[in-house]
């Protein structure tokens, strides 16, 4: 585009008038999008009628035009002035959450729109989303319903995902990003039931102040801006994060398989052994048909339809491989769902929260700062790896306002009973990817991404698909939980791709020579790469302690807070800030 420059001609009188609003410094003056001009300059008064007329050619030589409508925009803005709406928002709302608002209502449209006119990436991606979704929040659904004696259960954790899932798409700033059941959730649940039932507490009431405090803080932190603080959050925190999202995948997988050992015969071990082929299985071909794009086989269209559709048939597939005469015999366990629509143990929608002393409802504060602290590390690392540069998303982050909608989420769930959501980082992964097109580099001879569909309209039919299953029920119980748990040790596995922590563990091992000059073995020493290493280790065995000893769950939140201060005021002491950016953990400015 030509280069071009803007000019405004100001005429007013030598003495300003109190409450005079001039045209340059009226906050209507609209700049266009293009434009490179920072700031407008500031007016020069005109002293002589040569200068006047000069400026007048001047401006007239530029091909300025001011037209009707933006003189109209000038006087409406100067006389009418922002409406109440305006004015309290920007009295209670930070800059940081007004500059979201800012960047992402002009995508607004753009967000359903997109979605809808890339039906053949978005169809494809439902439904593979719609299964990837499933599979925790039914797995999710069953763990709960044990933990908890039956309060909350299958049917809360289908209504709780659908319904906070649409509401999310709706009124989140990023939505790619997607809100779930997490295991870290479910293990804060697990001890603050274990903790109401040893001080003789109403489980579900105390759950429900529990939740509307954490409300509370989640959009009080949105409202202030809180989330910029995610920036102390490095790799270094990510990485033992994502870890231990990966571990909590990985062995809730291991744990079902290992059940149906210790529950079989040991004088017939048909049926776990059948179970284990069948998980193997699953995650196997998952994980071969979702990395079909890159292969050498087909065409390049026949290959992307096998990357989006194959993982939904690979659960299809086992599910009617294991109806077969000669497999259902082993009687391999499928899913336990109730039969009809009901609550857990046929409770009323609301709870009966009042019902709460008030003494109680106040210390209902405390485990909610705890819960706090999971929900903003938990949702903003979800968003940061969609917003990563890598993923070339072109619309921009908000991470203010989803911490605001997912507070005010959090806080209807916690009403009627229903299980907390939050960032869940991969099923986020999931759907970048599942929407990412790629293109074939001739020079690098290499798939690379060229854009992502960035949409609305994916997240919320996945989430109403979810919502609706509620009605499908009988056909959820023909699905065999190992292939929950072949989806398990998928997405556990997926989510160690990337995490250098987990790879400096194997390279620790690795001969020096082998690596590249820019390893940390070979510009720090392996000694040093190793103790950072060890760090993480130590930091990630605390936090898999403090989660699966229920006398500590409820408190493990708080851990993960520590992380971000061992990183900032500890490891400072022991490492430069060369050697941290040697280890791809650079201090966050």
């Amino acid at each position: 585009m030509k280069d071009r420059e803007n000019k405004f001609l100001q005429i007013q009188p030598n003495g300003r008038r109190k409450g005079t609003v001039t045209f340059l410094s009226s906050s209507a003056v609209q700049q266009p999008e293009d434009s490179d001009i920072e700031e407008a300059a500031d007016p020069v008064p005109l002293k002589e009628d040569e200068e006047f007329i000069e400026a007048v050619k001047e401006v007239k030589d530029a091909a300025i035009n001011v037209t009707e409508s933006s003189v109209k925009l000038v006087t409406t803005a100067v006389t009418k002035g922002p409406g109440i709406i305006g004015r309290l928002v920007s009295a209670v709302a930070s800059k940081e959450l007004r500059d979201d608002i800012k960047l992402r209502k002009k995508y607004y449209i753009s967000d359903w729109t997109d979605g809808l006119k890339n039906k053949r990436n978005c169809i494809p991606a439902i439904l593979f989303l719609y299964f990837a979704c499933l599979a925790p929040v039914v797995s999710f659904g069953t763990i709960a319903s044990q933990i908890t004696e039956g309060s909350i259960g299958v049917v809360e954790f289908l209504i709780s995902s659908g319904c906070a899932g649409m509401l999310y798409s709706i009124f989140s700033g990023q939505p790619m990003t997607f809100i779930a059941p997490t295991g870290l959730t479910l293990a804060f649940l697990s001890g603050l039931y274990r903790y109401c039932t040893l001080q003789g507490f109403a489980f579900l009431p105390v759950y429900t102040w529990v939740g509307l405090w954490t409300s509370f803080f989640m959009i009080t932190v949105g409202f202030r801006g809180g989330s910029k603080y995610i920036r102390y959050c490095t790799r270094f925190t990510d990485e033992i994060f994502n870890g231990l999202l990966s571990v909590n995948f990985l062995y809730e997988a291991y744990a079902s398989l290992k059940r149906n050992f210790m529950l079989a015969d040991p004088m017939n071990l048909s049926m776990p052994f059948v179970s284990l082929s069948i998980a193997l299985g699953t995650a196997l071909s998952t994980a071969k048909v979702a990395a079909f794009e890159k292969s050498l086989y087909f065409t390049s269209k026949v290959r992307t339809i096998i990357k989006d559709f194959g993982p939904v048939a690979i659960i299809l597939a086992f599910t009617a491989l294991n109806q077969f005469p000669g497999i259902k015999k082993f009687g391999v366990p499928t899913l336990i769902v109730p039969s009809t629509f009901q609550l857990a143990n046929g409770r009323d929608f609301l709870i009966p929260f009042m019902t709460v002393p008030e003494k109680v409802r106040w210390l209902c504060a405390f485990p909610a700062m705890l819960l706090t602290s999971l929900f903003f590390m938990d949702q903003n690392i979800s968003a940061r790896v969609v917003n990563k540069e890598e993923n070339k998303l072109k619309k921009g982050a908000a991470y203010n306002i989803d911490m605001v909608a997912l507070g005010a989420i959090t806080g209807v769930l916690s009403i009627f009973g229903l299980p907390w959501m939050c960032g869940a980082t991969v099923q986020s992964m999931n759907h970048v990817r599942a929407l990412t097109t790629q293109k074939f580099n001739e020079e690098s001879k290499e798939v690379e991404i060229d854009g992502v569909v960035e949409t609305r309209a994916t997240g919320f039919i996945t989430h109403a698909m979810l919502a609706a299953t509620v009605r499908l029920l009988p056909l959820l119980s023909v699905l065999p939980i190992p292939v929950v748990s072949g989806v398990f040790l998928y997405l556990g596995r997926k989510l160690m791709t990337g995490n250098t922590f987990l790879k400096r563990i194997l390279d620790s091992c690795a001969e020096a020579a082998r690596l590249p000059k820019t390893h940390p073995i070979n510009v720090l020493g392996r000694k040093k790469m190793n103790i950072f290493t060890l760090v993480q280790v130590a930091c990630l065995a605390s936090l898999w302690t403090f989660k699966q000893n229920s006398a500590t769950a409820i408190f493990f939140p708080g851990v993960i807070g520590l992380l971000m201060a061992i990183r900032k005021w500890i490891l400072p002491r022991f490492f430069t800030k060369q050697e941290l950016e040697a280890l791809g953990d650079p201090s966050p400015t």
